[in-house]
């Protein structure tokens, strides 16, 4: 009989030794399926266009932009971006955010044009209709949430106007001069400064999705 008990005492044991460690994998999987606070900045509820989440930075360290278009000889628009406190990351960069690091994401019209991790990018002119015009660049984390301060997100629009001519367009050279006729100057595409010293205006009310909430 004292067998008999020990074996029952021995069972009784591996039932407890299970129970705890079926217990503690249950604990541990509710720890992995947590989702933990994010350690830069704070999401915030508002959204660009696309549904992207702003995320929130203290102004002192949140990062710039400032873009600046200029008319390129080939019909099409120069842009450039200069930053202070923001990195441009490669494309096989881990989604996830990092202070100051991340992409910029330019649009014409609110109508998203490219993903830019290098400062320089060239618009062609095909997609400038005759007209002013809105170009927007907007700093973004690795995880796709937009840098914001105060609310707003980082980011810097210049405004440009292409009449009818384009930046490539230019008069050739007759082989004899034609007769004087009084006629229009001719008229090429124009960067316009707005608000800063770059042809642009640099809205960093914090420091600023192309187009979405995010303007």
């Amino acid at each position: 009989m004292s067998w008999k008990r020990g074996l029952l005492a021995a069972l009784a044991v591996c039932v407890l030794l299970g129970g705890s460690a079926g217990c503690g994998t249950g604990a541990a999987h509710e720890r992995r399926d947590a989702v933990s606070p994010s350690p830069v900045g704070k999401i915030l509820d508002d959204t660009d266009k696309e549904g992207r989440h702003y995320r929130e930075v203290d102004k002192k360290s949140a990062p710039e932009v400032a873009i600046e278009v200029q008319p390129a000889s080939d019909d099409g628009w120069d842009v450039r971006l200069t930053v202070h406190r923001f990195r441009f990351s490669p494309a096989d960069t881990k989604a996830e955010a990092v202070a100051g690091r991340g992409v910029a994401l330019l649009s014409l019209d609110g109508r998203n044009l490219a993903t830019l991790r290098t400062a320089e990018y060239h618009l062609a002119g095909g997609l400038v209709t005759r007209g002013t015009h809105h170009v927007t660049a907007r700093l973004y984390a690795d995880d796709r949430t937009a840098w914001a301060v105060g609310g707003k997100p980082v980011e810097s629009t210049a405004d440009i106007t292409a009449s009818g001519a384009t930046a490539s367009t230019r008069p050739s050279t007759p082989a004899s001069p034609p007769p004087s006729s009084p006629s229009a100057p001719a008229s090429t595409p124009a960067s316009t400064a707005s608000g800063n010293a770059v042809a642009g205006r640099s809205d960093t009310r914090g420091s600023p999705d192309p187009g979405g909430k995010a303007s």
